[in-house]
Order: structure tokens, then C-alpha cells, then sequence
């Protein structure tokens, strides 16, 4: 699934991004808001979802080589963290849509998880 068929799927508003960012081909998403968890869980190019907006979450996307973030619940990052996701080339999308809800509508649309549960051996 594309990013701007996300962007339109979650009624989102492109924060960050042109024309070939939202070409992106998205496969596989993970919604966190603990970046522990995003950093000890998630593979590169996967989609971010959360509701933290600190810069912090932008360089957890760049460790990680995380394709797009989208911030959740309506919440808008400050323009510090804009600026650096525009620096860092990631895009960043928003939507009003709780993290839930977000999340079972890409599950809907063939996005899967990045973190495989039934493969995990402890």
C-alpha cells in the first residue's frame, strides 16, 4: 500500500513529504509510543504510528531506517521535530484517529506487524 493511500485511508494531513515519499510502498507498520519498544521490536522500512511527537521519535525512525511516521490523536509536533524529519528526509503524516483504530485500518488494507509473535521463543 502506497503512502498517500495511508495518508487518505486514515484522513491524514502531510506534515512531511513530496510527491515520491508518498510513493512509498508500505508493507508492514508498528504502533508504539514507547521507543524502547520500537527500537527493540521493529524492522527497517517499517511505518511508524504513535502519539509521541518529541524529536526523539525522529531519530529513533532514523536508527532504525523506519520509512514514515504518522502521529496519532490529533497530536502535532513542534516544529523542531519537523524541521529535523525534513533534515532527515522522513516523512511525517497526522491523523486525528486513535492509535488503535489507525493500526486495525492498515491491518484491514494487508499492512501486518512488523514484530512476528508467533515466532518468539521465550
Amino acid at each position: 500500500m502506497k503512502l498517500k493511500e495511508i495518508a487518505e485511508l486514515l484522513n491524514a494531513e502531510v506534515l512531511v513529504g513530496d510527491e515520491k515519499a508518498l510513493e512509498l510502498e508500505i508493507t508492514i507498520a508498528c504502533g508504539s509510543d514507547l521507543m524502547s519498544d520500537v527500537l527493540a521490536y521493529t524492522k527497517e522500512k517499517t511505518l511508524l504510528l504513535t502519539g509521541l511527537t518529541q524529536p526523539q521519535v525522529i531519530r529513533t525512525a532514523e536508527v532504525m531506517d523506519l520509512n514514515a511516521v504518522i502521529f496519532v490523536r490529533g497530536k502535532r509536533p513542534e516544529q523542531v521535530t519537523i524541521q529535523l524529519a525534513k533534515e532527515k528526509n522522513i516523512p511525517l503524516l497526522m491523523t486525528q484517529l486513535p492509535l488503535f483504530e489507525a493500526c486495525g485500518l492498515l491491518y484491514s488494507k494487508g499492512v501486518r506487524g512488523c514484530y512476528d509473535w508467533r515466532n518468539r521463543k521465550d
